[in-house]
């Protein structure tokens, strides 16, 4: 079909951007709303000679897409911008990732971004009466969760823009250079929103579910109390199953090392299941997402895997060589119909969208 600018301004409001994407009107749509910030309109009027009327906004957006401008013209603009940009960050990309070297733990100390304030509020305005406690709490348990909270932050900003310079940098991607919801960038027209993630925990748990094998923390904690190892009871499940697994590896008995033999086969397992059915992996990620959070949109999935010590996935973030040698092998083979037909259920309702699922695993 062909979009008017209200219908395709309408479809990209619903989220409707896989079906925009399969129609050269709604692909144009997209490729010049990535550039719908006022100086970057600007500079695709200049780039190309346009004589555009002196009006504001969605209006030059909108005038910009019933214009004759082609996706060619518009892609040249899109190219060349990154490109300015791209130089800026190459220059300091390599001391860059020897800083991002220097995070030894990756601990959101209790704090995350959706609850912060909430988490401020709850634990310390309103339950603390007394000044000097207060006072004692910011210094000795505020401090340091918001200096982990800042530095995971700052490791998740930095290594997410290392990623993604690095599928743009490849000739079969089109970056999304301002701000566009839901895209990062376009393989050979599909758009996608890049998802860096590990092997969830809740997909293992789920496996192993269905494989009538027990979870991997009740035979942990079995283990520690037959030991008498002392474990903390307040712990979340997953800092709770990161801790037992450390002292379990630790532990010299014959018993330990059977333990841990069968809970990383298992893993294993479930690492060559994803490798030849990435498709489970892909719905289940889709269907699990968080309500604040969730879409059907276009979605390419970066999953990396530390096969030694799967708690320390985090840091294959920075690893940028084995990064680039994985991610453009992966687009050097893309065909031209990119990602997988993809159809999941959330809520009760049942939807259909293209993605598609990059494993590197260490």
């Amino acid at each position: 079909m062909s979009y008017t600018f209200q219908e395709a301004l309408r479809a990209f409001k619903n989220d409707h951007i896989r079906e925009l994407s399969l129609d050269s009107d709604g692909r144009r749509f997209l490729k010049l709303r990535s550039l719908s910030r006022n100086t970057l309109m600007d500079r695709l009027i200049h780039d190309h000679h346009l004589t555009i009327p002196e009006v504001s906004g969605q209006n030059i957006f909108q005038l910009l897409y019933e214009s004759p401008l082609n996706e060619q013209q518009i892609e040249q603009t899109i190219r060349s911008i990154y490109e300015e940009e791209r130089e800026a960050r190459r220059a300091s990309e390599s001391q860059l990732i020897s800083e991002l070297y220097r995070v030894a733990s990756f601990d959101w100390g209790g704090l995350h971004q959706n609850s912060l304030e909430k988490t401020i509020v709850d634990n310390y305005v309103k339950k603390i009466k007394s000044y000097n406690e207060l006072c004692e709490n910011i210094d000795n348990r505020l401090y340091p969760s918001m200096k982990s909270y800042v530095l995971c932050s700052w490791y998740n900003h930095w290594t997410s823009m290392i990623i993604e310079d690095i599928f743009k940098d490849h000739p079969h991607v089109l970056p999304a250079v301002g701000l566009i919801k839901k895209i990062d960038f376009f393989i050979k027209n599909v758009p996608f929103d890049l998802k860096v993630t590990y092997l969830p925990e809740g997909f293992i748990k789920e496996y192993r579910r269905e494989h009538h094998l027990r979870p991997e923390l009740t035979l942990l904690k079995q283990f520690c109390r037959t030991q008498k190892l002392y474990f903390s009871q307040d712990l979340a499940d997953v800092r709770l199953l990161e801790d037992l697994w450390s002292k379990v590896r630790d532990h010299p008995s014959g018993a330990a090392r059977e333990l841990m033999t069968q809970l990383k086969n298992t893993r294993m397992q479930i690492l060559q299941s994803v490798r030849d059915n990435p498709e489970t992996l892909i719905r289940w990620l889709y269907e699990n997402q968080g309500v604040r959070r969730f879409d059907a949109s276009n979605r390419l999935f970066l999953v990396l895997v530390d096969e030694h010590d799967f708690f320390s996935s985090w840091k294959l973030k920075r690893a940028k060589p084995l990064l680039a040698h994985e991610i453009h092998q992966y687009l050097d083979q893309i065909t031209d119909r990119p990602g997988r037909d993809i159809s999941f259920d959330w809520d009760g309702k049942a939807y259909a969208t293209t993605a598609d699922m990059i494993l590197i695993s260490h």
